[in-house]
């Protein structure tokens, strides 16, 4: 067995392109073995991790990157995003600590780039002689060669698995494909308008597409009748039939690529849900459990995320997919805060869990965290997030159980982008438990609520509405007639017949508390009771 290459900062260049990352202070040494991938954060001990690559997240100006060049011990470079200042200090700070400057293109997201760069560095593993190289990039790369065009590698979804180098060389629309990780949506319907994707899934040839300055030349990638993905090359002309060849060989040894990843992501992702699930439940196997997640902390908080549904008759395929793929999206955002952390759908909900140190309120902060979350994905995801309180590990099943509550509160209300922390919507997660104790009971209102309802039901009158309008405005008349929308003496007239039918005595409170429970309780519909998302 031998190993691969390891992975240096040159490498990871040549990987991300030109127009993604390039050399902005190059004192140092670009041979250097990245071992990590570091998020800054001023608030943070300083950094010492040998062959970490700092991510400089929010750092501007000379002054900020010459500080983060002293304070980053023993990393092997910093990477901060355009327009990067680099005077006569800085570079002397990079030639003093041997840590090479580099510049992020503007428009790129940190956490994409996070992402590719630790992917980079998980599949540094063994590798068999002889076998041929299964790194998408390095698969892409090889097709770069064959066909002398910069290529990307796509799945069904026009998301970018895999990129060659020479992505400068390519147009506009194909640096902001790289950027983004995704072809942006205004491509994808001219592509739509045009049949491209019709015509390209149908055949099994490469085909050469030609839209205004948009030059491309894509194949499917296929096993069987299933569509894996695509791969797509800038070219200004048709392909001659020896390199359209040579793109159908490759499409074939992708093919093979992806179904290995497929099966070994589902592998991990069962093993990595069996896991989470265990620790979720609590007691002595939790501790076990988060050793192997690689989840640090005596102390966690959970979060229990949920996608809104668009449709009601929604594929459930897609749904499960785009399922999925938002709890990846959430693991990938979680690890690039917090690398002991973890995440996994189980059944409907992508639950996850976060250290929760000792030290400053870690419920609030982990509902920070959720909200940039949902900020940051809430173009392409509905999705609502509720939030345990911090709980020690062997008793981590409670905070599970609250943030279960606080997103069925959220439910509930048919809430669309929302977190809520279990603190502040307890007395709501209290009264859906009430209502389902009415419910499994089959009880019916009680006592002067009831006689309400039933003569409201049998003369067409709004004596409950005025009971609870006069109820919720703690006995302001004036406010509680403006919100039934009538004159104060005609509320005044309701409100005295409503205590006529009823008999309900207002100067009691346990009597005013009844009929307010009864109000809350059973006003909650079946759906509102249980809505199963």
């Amino acid at each position: 067995m031998t190993r691969r290459s390891r992975t240096s900062v040159h490498r990871i260049l040549e990987y991300l392109g030109s127009s993604v990352l390039d050399v902005a202070a190059a004192e140092g040494d670009l041979d250097a073995e990245v071992t990590g991938v570091h998020i800054h954060d001023p608030a943070d001990e300083p950094l010492t991790a040998p062959g970490g690559l700092v991510l400089g997240v929010g750092v501007v100006g000379a002054r900020q990157i010459r500080d983060l060049l002293g304070a980053a011990e023993q990393c092997v470079a910093l990477v901060v995003k355009h327009p990067v200042e680099v005077d006569d200090e800085v570079r002397a700070a990079a030639r003093r600590t041997r840590t090479p400057v580099l510049g992020l293109n503007r428009s790129a997201s940190w956490s994409h780039v996070a992402a590719l760069i630790r992917s980079m560095l998980d599949e540094d593993g063994p590798e068999a002689p002889g076998d041929p190289p299964d790194d998408l990039f390095t698969l892409a790369n090889a097709v770069c060669a064959l066909l002398d065009a910069p290529i990307t590698i796509e799945d069904p979804s026009s998301r970018v698995l895999a990129y060659s180098e020479r992505q400068d060389e390519a147009d506009a629309s194909r640096v902001e494909t790289i950027l983004g990780r995704q072809v942006p949506e205004h491509l994808r319907q001219l592509m739509d308008r045009f049949g491209t994707y019709r015509e390209l899934y149908k055949s099994r040839e490469p085909v050469y597409i030609q839209h205004g300055d948009i030059y491309r030349t894509a194949i499917a990638v296929r096993s069987g009748d299933e569509i894996l993905g695509s791969i797509w090359a800038v070219t200004r002309e048709e392909l001659s039939q020896a390199r359209k060849q040579a793109l159908a060989d490759a499409a074939k040894i992708v093919a093979m690529r992806l179904l290995r990843i497929r099966a070994g992501a589902d592998t991990r992702r069962r093993l990595r849900t069996e896991s989470l699930s265990t620790v979720l439940a609590g007691g002595a196997q939790a501790v076990e459990a988060a050793g192997r997640l690689g989840v640090s902390g005596a102390r966690l908080c959970v979060l229990a995320a949920q996608l809104v549904p668009e449709a009601e008759h929604e594929d459930p395929v897609r749904a499960e997919s785009e399922r999925q793929r938002f709890g990846d999206a959430l693991a990938l955002h979680l690890g690039t805060i917090h690398p002991r952390s973890a995440a996994a759908l189980i059944g409907s909900v992508v639950y996850a869990i976060l250290p929760a140190p000792a030290a400053g309120d870690a419920g609030q902060r982990a509902a920070r965290v959720a909200e940039d979350f949902l900020h940051r994905v809430g173009h392409r995801y509905a999705a609502n997030i509720g939030v345990g309180s911090p709980a020690d590990l062997i008793e981590v099943a409670r905070s599970r159980a609250e943030a279960d509550r606080a997103l069925r509160v959220l439910r509930s209300r048919r809430a669309r982008g929302v977190v809520a922390a279990y603190p502040v919507v307890h007395f709501e997660s209290l009264l859906l438990q009430l209502s389902d104790l009415a419910a499994a009971e089959g009880q019916r209102p009680r006592g002067p609520y009831r006689l309400l309802l039933e003569h409201d039901a049998g003369h067409g009158s709004e004596l409950a509405g005025t009971l609870r309008a006069y109820l919720e405005a703690f006995g302001d008349v004036v406010s509680a007639a403006a919100a039934m929308k009538v004159h104060a003496n005609t509320f005044r007239y309701r409100l005295k017949r409503a205590v006529e039918v009823s008999g309900i005595e207002l100067d009691d409170h346990r009597s005013r508390l009844h009929a307010m429970l009864q109000m809350e309780i059973f006003t909650l519909s079946p759906c509102d009771r249980d809505v199963r998302w």
